[in-house]
């Protein structure tokens, strides 16, 4: 199949309009969202028909499959020294990528600053206004093709080195403490009321979330093991620019 030249042309052509955002892994859809397996599947397609090839841009070389992205001053994307992305990775006006990767078939909305070491792995979603903080760790996910990528919600604000992956979802104006990990097996547990509400693989949304523990017997003993805490929620009356920061502040949170 991949040596007909028909499917090699119709799979870059999905790559290319990932590129543009004119296509994208997953989109909202109602009250959720829908993941396009048949465009996950183009990526993990692209990977085999593509050569490697060396790139070169000043003193620095790369050996890869993949192109790195183009006309960032056209996109209206501000790049700082060693920011990459690759082809194939949507970066909408506005997005402003500190040193910081951006891998192939994610999808990077308006206004969101990629923070210095941060990293946003293949098909992740990431909406409008969010900021990832210094280290912070967005997962990647190509197969299974059925598996859902990370999402990041509009106006989220995922503090230092926190980590979201396994297709994990954070939900619109949700705030993350520093070192908040999230996977789908993470308990979440809202502890705002008088009885836990606990949560898995899904921020609700405008919820400030730290780190915390919760305790589990084991064969040599009892321990800590690591849980995500909801302390609160973030006011829609405040400012979503002003209200990231005074989010944690508030709460005398690390960010």
């Amino acid at each position: 199949m991949l040596q007909d030249e028909d499917v090699r042309k119709s799979i870059r052509f999905i790559i290319d309009e990932l590129d543009a955002g004119r296509l994208r892994v997953a989109e909202p859809s109602g009250d959720g969202w829908v993941v396009n397996q048949w465009i996950k599947k183009a990526v993990i397609l692209y990977f085999p028909i593509q050569q490697m090839s060396v790139t070169e841009v000043g003193p620095f070389e790369f050996h890869d499959k993949i192109a790195l992205k183009k006309n960032y001053q056209e996109l209206g994307v501000r790049v700082v020294p060693h920011a990459i992305a690759r082809h194939g990775a949507y970066l909408a006006k506005g997005v402003i990528m500190m040193p910081s990767y951006v891998n192939i078939g994610a999808h990077v909305d308006e206004g969101t600053m990629v923070d210095t070491w941060a990293t946003v792995g293949s098909c992740a979603q990431v909406g409008r206004n969010v900021h990832l903080s210094g280290g912070v760790g967005i997962g990647g996910v190509l197969e299974p093709v059925q598996a859902a990528p990370v999402i990041v919600e509009d106006n989220c604000f995922l503090g230092s080195r926190s980590i979201v992956v396994e297709g994990a979802h954070i939900e619109k104006e949700a705030v993350l403490g520093a070192n908040v990990v999230i996977t789908t097996s993470t308990r979440i547990i809202d502890v705002t009321g008088k009885e836990p509400v606990e949560y898995k693989g899904r921020v609700p949304a405008r919820s400030v979330v730290i780190p915390g523990t919760y305790p589990k017997k084991f064969p040599a003993g009892e321990y800590g093991v690591s849980c995500a805490l909801i302390i609160g929620k973030r006011k829609e009356s405040t400012d979503k620019k002003t209200s990231l920061n005074e989010a944690l502040r508030e709460y005398n949170v690390a960010f």
